[in-house]
């Protein structure tokens, strides 16, 4: 199918969707928006209302230049499940469908919604936004309604990071940098943007920190000593992560 014509069934079919979703949370009736980059969430707020939602950020239009960024490509954006919008990428590649693939391109008025439209039927979730600010518009897709508690706790848990600002944190050993290769042993396999379970952290250590913990089979007063765990932000993490 050409690209226009499935851009333009997508388009219809997230319309009928919006529609019922605008209904159901009644977001057109709030007179201000908050969004935090570091907890990807997003506030909609009058005097007497809030509403709160997790989303995914897909990409913005610049109302300077006329042009798309998709989230996966915005170096900026310190928002965890940005990486989330490759699917949408590795799609267009299948399909052939440049303006998938293209990092940054021009557009018009009608670019933001077309591709949030296809973000939304490749990724899911339960309803889509835009923010304006400036000559920035930002889309969203909203994935689930989170109350204000839980919005709250997911901010509790960053920490600021004095060179990429407030984001998730992560532990690594004290050996462990981007200048030498120290070999890099995980808790679990991450991947940048990944979700993780209330109870994880991402946790890494070097490969003599992997020979002591062996040693005494498993984490001790003695190989904990030997490894120091400190605390790094999550994109400190996974710079260390590849440069080893």
């Amino acid at each position: 199918m050409k690209y226009e014509k499935y851009a333009d069934k997508i388009c219809q079919k997230l319309t009928e969707f919006q529609n019922n979703f605008r209904k159901h949370y009644d977001t057109e009736n709030y007179e201000n928006w908050f969004y935090n980059q570091s907890s990807e969430t997003l506030r909609l707020y009058s005097n007497d209302k809030e509403i709160y939602f997790k989303y995914i950020p897909v990409g913005t239009f610049s109302l300077n230049t006329n042009s798309w960024l998709w989230a996966w490509a915005n170096e900026d954006s310190v928002e965890p499940r940005k990486l989330r919008t490759l699917k949408i990428k590795e799609f267009g590649e299948k399909k052939n469908y440049e303006k998938l693939t293209n990092p940054h391109f021009d557009g018009d008025k009608f670019t933001g919604w077309e591709l949030t439209s296809i973000a939304f039927d490749i990724i899911g979730g339960i309803g889509t936004y835009r923010v304006i600010s400036d000559h920035l518009e930002k889309y969203l897709l909203l994935t689930e309604q989170i109350t204000k508690e839980e919005a709250e706790k997911i901010e509790s848990e960053l920490i600021e990071c004095s060179v990429h600002g407030k984001i998730r944190k992560a532990f690594i050993c004290q050996h462990l940098n981007t200048e030498q290769k120290t070999g890099f042993e995980e808790a679990f396999e991450t991947y940048r943007g990944m979700e993780l379970d209330e109870e994880d952290d991402f946790q890494a250590w070097c490969s003599e920190c992997e020979k002591e913990r062996l040693k005494t089979d498993g984490w001790n007063d003695e190989s904990m000593e030997f490894a120091k765990i400190k605390l790094v932000c999550e994109r400190c993490y996974f710079e260390i992560k590849e440069s080893n």
